[in-house]
This record gives C-alpha cells, sequence and structure tokens, in this order.
C-alpha cells in the first residue's frame, strides 16, 4: 500500500472499534471525510456513500464497500474497503485498503495502509504530486485526533478548536516578529513556530508512525481480495 499510518491508542478495543466502524462517529474525527453514509442492507460487506468538503462550496462525493472482521484467531480485528469518486475535482479515481487493531499490552495499535489510482494524464498526476502527502499528513492527523478523544475524552470538536488555535497562536507571534524584530530574531522565531511540539491536547500528525514496523503490518487482510471478487 503506498501510504501507511499507525498510532497507539490506550483504550479498550471495543472502544475503538465502535468509534471507527459507525459512520456517524467515524466523520466526527476523520479529517478526510465531511460526511459518511452506509446503505441499508443485511449483508456483510457494506456499501456507503462519502462526501468531503475540499473548499467552501466544493463538495466532493464517492461511493465505496467495506468489510469487517470483528473476531480473528489471533485477537486482532481488521477492516477492509474499496473505494472510487467519479467527481472531476477528485483526486482519487479508484483505490483500496484496510485498517488494522492490534492489541498490545501496552494498547491497541490502530493502522492502515491504503492506495489508489489518481485522475489521468498529466492534470492527475501533477495534482497527485500534492494530494498524497496531504492526504497522507490529514491521516496522521486524524488518528492523533481519534486516540486524544478516546485516551483524554477530548472530542474532535475540541481537538479541531485547538489545533486552529495554536496555529493561529504560532503565526500571529511570527508576523509580529516579522514587523517588529530583526531578521536573526524574526527568523529564530520562526523556527521555533514550526519545530516546537504542540499542545498535548492538539493533534498533531508527526506523532504517528508514517512507515511499517514490520512486513506483517504492510500487508492488506484477505477480505480486501474477497471484496474484489465481489
Amino acid at each position: 500500500m503506498g501510504l501507511y499510518v499507525e498510532t497507539l491508542i490506550r483504550a479498550d478495543i471495543d472502544e475503538i472499534w465502535r468509534a471507527t466502524q459507525d459512520p456517524g462517529r467515524h466523520q466526527r474525527w476523520d479529517l478526510r471525510f465531511t460526511r459518511i453514509d452506509y446503505a441499508p442492507g443485511d449483508g456483510v460487506a457494506v456499501r456507503f456513500r462519502y462526501a468531503t468538503c475540499l473548499l467552501p462550496g466544493v463538495v466532493v462525493t464517492g461511493t465505496g464497500i467495506t468489510l469487517g472482521e470483528r473476531r480473528r484467531p489471533d485477537g486482532t480485528r481488521t477492516s477492509a474497503l474499496r473505494f472510487a469518486s467519479p467527481h472531476r475535482l477528485s483526486p482519487i479515481r479508484e483505490g483500496a485498503g484496510y485498517w488494522r487493531y492490534v492489541p498490545t499490552g501496552a494498547g491497541v495499535r490502530f493502522l492502515t495502509g491504503y492506495d489508489y489510482r489518481p485522475g489521468e494524464g498529466w492534470i492527475g498526476a501533477g495534482v497527485d504530486r500534492l494530494a498524497r502527502p496531504l492526504l497522507g499528513w490529514a491521516t496522521a492527523w486524524s488518528f492523533d485526533r481519534l486516540r486524544l478523544w478516546l485516551e483524554r475524552g477530548i472530542n474532535p470538536g475540541q481537538a479541531l478548536r485547538h489545533a486552529l488555535t495554536e496555529v493561529t497562536v504560532r503565526v500571529g507571534v511570527t508576523a509580529v516578529a516579522l514587523v517588529l524584530a530583526p531578521w536573526w530574531l524574526t527568523a529564530m522565531v520562526a523556527t521555533a513556530a514550526i519545530l516546537l511540539p504542540p499542545a498535548h491536547g492538539t493533534p498533531a500528525a508527526r506523532r504517528c508512525r508514517r512507515r511499517p514496523p514490520d512486513r506483517h503490518s504492510a500487508l492488506p487482510p484477505s477480505t480486501l481480495d474477497r471484496l474484489a471478487n465481489g
């Protein structure tokens, strides 16, 4: 898979499962989605529709199918999905991925791997060079927002407000230094604004692992093939 993100959540695995598998809860913490709706049905695999607001008034929509394994012999859980968007502004045409839930003595390793096919031609390739790292960052930031929600009770709305406030303060201090301070002090302030770690209650993509620690973590579950076969 092209993108990989992992975090450790010190919460009950059932609680993590509910926060990630229930569409109403999922859309609260995941920055990549504005809305997720599951289609009615009684099958094992579930079809869904999603929407993402790229800019005010610009909403990209798509569809997908997901299949979860809540009970596995090794105590882990998995969720596989395939997704696609015909929207002309979507950076993603079609893709596939998985979530894996791995209990450990320190908490639950919650991880994802996914990849996708971008738009056609040189325009699609050009957009992807910007979109892919942004998607990786948004995934990691969202995973940390989920962790803060389940570990510390900081709901996703609070976490977003914390992040916006912190960004505003850092940009504001840098702007004041740019106007009033000598260049060398401005450079120091700007460097500190970028490098200083975020507050404990503010989500941060840098807290997540971005490369798989082992080969098994990067392997998609077998249920992904079942989705491919219908």
